[in-house]
C-alpha cells in the first residue's frame, strides 16, 4: 500500500445539506476554492430544491474547518443550516478531487 493510499485510510467523510441563499450567489464555486486549500476532495452539487450538497473528504482537522465555513460561504450567501452526517467510504472510494456540478 502506498502512502497516499495509507494516509486517505485516516481521512473521514461528511455529507452535508446546505440551506438558505445558496443557489446563484457563488457558493459552489467558493466552497470548492476552500476546499482545495485545505486539500479536501468531494463535490458541492445544486440540488432541485434550493439547497446544496457537499461532500467533504479530507483530514479530520480540514474536514471540521470546512463544515465551519459551509456556515459562512461567500459574501452573498445567507446560510440558514447546514446537516452534517458522517460517511463510510473505503479509500477506494474517495474522491480523487473536488468538484462543482
Amino acid at each position: 500500500m502506498s502512502d497516499a493510499e495509507s494516509s486517505k485510510e485516516l481521512w473521514i467523510a461528511r455529507r452535508c445539506l446546505v440551506s438558505g441563499r445558496v443557489q446563484g450567489v457563488y457558493y459552489r464555486a467558493t466552497a470548492a476554492e476552500r476546499a482545495r486549500a485545505l486539500g479536501l476532495t468531494g463535490h458541492a452539487l445544486n440540488l432541485p430544491d434550493g439547497r446544496v450538497e457537499v461532500l467533504a473528504c479530507g483530514s479530520e482537522r480540514a474536514v471540521v474547518e470546512f463544515i465551519a465555513w459551509l456556515w459562512i460561504g461567500p459574501s452573498a450567501a445567507k446560510v440558514s443550516a447546514v446537516a452534517a452526517e458522517a460517511l463510510e467510504l473505503a479509500s477506494h472510494e474517495l474522491p480523487a478531487r473536488f468538484r462543482t456540478g
